[in-house]
């Protein structure tokens, strides 16, 4: 890796909202229901932090997930709209080697950042979640100033690609972002419906009256709060 940051914020926005599918890809193993074992991080321990986001742009459901069925969820930066997730503070290489899993490339290998860090983008192939995203910046997300002015970073779908296809997700995917989301304390189950019923994508084919029938209501992990907010990193190319 070049001379790029120690730690990052990865910024999950899908399944990895909920922590315990996050744990799957740090430490490695079969996710309940999921044919597939993830080989986990070099380093397995769990974020140093977490706190609830909220990212410029907006989430949209696309494509066909061989996990869940149904559209699975993607992140558009330059739309209008703001994004709900959960940022985790890792390490560099714990960021690499999530964002290999999540490429269907093996973990080991550490991403140069330099570019994603200079413009704000990074293709790294073609595929899905092959495009590298620096959302901005946090400052003392944590509450005692850990983590304090790193970058937020994720991946996506190429710019021009996932949109022009949008699939509604399933009720077991929902459910489980629904939960993900509801366990930061930030927002309250109506309010998490609602959102997830009008991201596109699923907007036209879920109600928030459906997506809060479906999920359960989550016991939040820490006080309520409100979500941290990134400040504006490097302009897009």
């Amino acid at each position: 890796m070049s001379d790029g940051p120690l730690r990052v914020w990865y910024a999950a926005y899908g399944s990895n909202t909920h922590a315990e599918r996050l744990g799957y890809y740090l430490a490695g193993g079969r996710p309940p229901g999921a044919a597939r074992v993830f080989p986990g991080c070099r380093d397995p321990r769990g974020p140093a932090a977490s706190v609830a986001l909220l990212l410029p742009g907006c989430v949209y459901f696309a494509t066909e997930s061989s996990v869940w069925g149904g559209g699975r969820a993607f992140y558009d930066p330059a739309a209008d709209g703001t994004a709900w997730g959960v940022a985790y503070l890792l390490t560099a290489g714990q960021f690499s080697d999530i964002a290999a899993q999540e490429m269907y490339r093996p973990p080991g290998t550490d991403l140069d950042l330099t570019e994603v860090l200079a413009t704000g983008r990074c293709s790294l192939g073609p595929g899905r979640y092959e495009t590298l995203v620096c959302c901005g910046f946090l400052d003392g997300a944590a509450g005692d100033g850990e983590g304090e002015g790193l970058p937020v970073l994720t991946f996506t779908a190429p710019a021009e690609g996932e949109r022009s296809e949008p699939r509604p997700p399933s009720a077991a995917y929902l459910r489980h972002l629904a939960a993900g989301l509801q366990r930061t304390g930030a927002w309250r189950p109506d309010e998490v419906a609602g959102y997830l019923a009008g991201c596109p994508g699923a907007a036209g084919h879920w109600t928030p009256q459906a997506v809060a029938d479906l999920s359960v209501p989550t016991a939040p992990t820490g006080p309520p709060g409100r979500p941290s907010r990134c400040r504006p990193g490097p302009r897009r190319s």
